[in-house]
């Protein structure tokens, strides 16, 4: 791609990607539950939130660098566990990693990709977390968990937010399925890696159903520490005592995430559950975030409410269609521009001069 055909932000990419992508695909990464409403708010949300931005402030020089779980990154800006990147481009996951490396800053791995865990952290040059669901066959998942450790992986991202698999009605129209070649690679070996075409319903909803465990509970915590060395982090908090409580049973992260709007429809923004949950922590966890960034002043006003990063999954998918490798490194890079120029603009030449009192609801 020419540098004059590139889009010039996130939502451009959003477009190409529409025109590249086969339905039942960008269906499958576009869409919301039911009626679409807590998607649509994770993005109007941001427009609620308004800069009172310093002046007179020596902005001549900027660093947006950061840690998260004491892992260097350059900016405060990850990359979010997202499901089948080769229905996107056909290097898939490895061409997020090594988007994520070039960037300097980390890819959190879907259990639900489309390429082994191992050659996902082969061709990774930053860290790689992994997202994990845990499923009825514990076994199964102890042996994933375990995997995911021996290839290299710095951390767990445990999901909680999906007993049951939310009704995208894009989905149950396309009889969402993995076009054929393509499987859930990481659990082959326990014969779950496929996602077929079901009568009357997504086949992805179907998986759930079968074979993701309803029953996960505070206690199975503990039990998830015992199998692994690995920092947990628990995504798909939008309360603060729940944050709290896995604070209390060992999380050394919370993700504040609605799922991207994926499960329960009218839920509550995450960027207006943040400050909350950033209260409720109190600085004795990670706080990440990930729901409708589509802007560097949305991570500005991310971090100004208490998290060390946000998390960006869709942006990097309409990356990947619109121009592989290339598409998602460019996405990373317009945020990082973004938030370079929002920082100047707001009188903060350091993430450390982002604090609540820049944010007026």
């Amino acid at each position: 791609m020419s540098e004059g055909e590139r889009p010039i932000n996130v939502l451009e990419y959003e477009a190409r990607a529409k025109a590249r992508l086969a339905a039942n695909a960008f269906d499958y990464y576009v869409s919301g539950a039911h009626d679409e409403i807590t998607l649509a708010r994770n993005r109007s949300a941001f427009s609620k939130l308004s800069l009172a931005y310093r002046v007179l402030v020596d902005v001549s020089e900027r660093s947006m660098a950061t840690s998260v779980l004491g892992m260097p990154v350059s900016m405060p800006l990850l990359i979010a566990p997202t499901a089948f990147h080769r229905m996107a481009c056909p290097e898939g996951e490895l061409a997020t990693a090594r988007a994520a490396g070039n960037a300097g800053t980390i890819m959190v791995l879907s259990s639900l990709s489309n390429t082994d865990v191992e050659d996902v952290v082969a061709a990774a040059t930053g860290p790689v977390l992994f997202q994990l669901y845990v499923y009825r066959d514990r076994a199964a998942t102890e042996a994933l968990v375990r995997r995911a450790e021996a290839a290299g992986c710095k951390a767990i991202v445990l999901t909680v937010d999906a007993p049951q698999l939310g009704t995208r009605e894009r989905d149950v129209r396309n009889r969402f399925h993995l076009p054929e070649g393509l499987e859930v690679r990481n659990m082959l070996p326990a014969g779950y890696g496929h996602v077929v075409e079901q009568a009357a319903e997504s086949g992805l909803a179907a998986y759930f159903a079968s074979l993701i465990d309803p029953s996960l509970n505070w206690n199975d915590l503990a039990w998830l520490r015992s199998i692994t060395e690995l920092p947990l982090l628990v995504k798909g908090v939008v309360r603060a005592d729940d944050a709290a409580r896995a604070v209390e049973h060992g999380a050394a992260g919370i993700v504040v995430s609605n799922h991207g709007g994926r499960q329960l429809d009218t839920s509550v923004a995450t960027i207006d559950a943040l400050p909350a949950i950033a209260e409720a922590v109190d600085g004795r966890a990670e706080i990440l975030i990930d729901g409708g960034f589509r802007r560097g002043t949305d991570i500005l006003k991310a971090v100004a409410l208490g998290a060390t990063a946000a998390c960006v999954g869709r942006p990097i998918l309409w990356g990947l269609a619109a121009d592989g490798q290339a598409g998602a490194e460019h996405v990373l890079e317009l945020l990082r521009t973004e938030l370079d120029l929002a920082m100047a603009l707001a009188g903060a030449p350091t993430l450390a001069e982002l604090g609540p009192d820049l944010v007026v609801r």
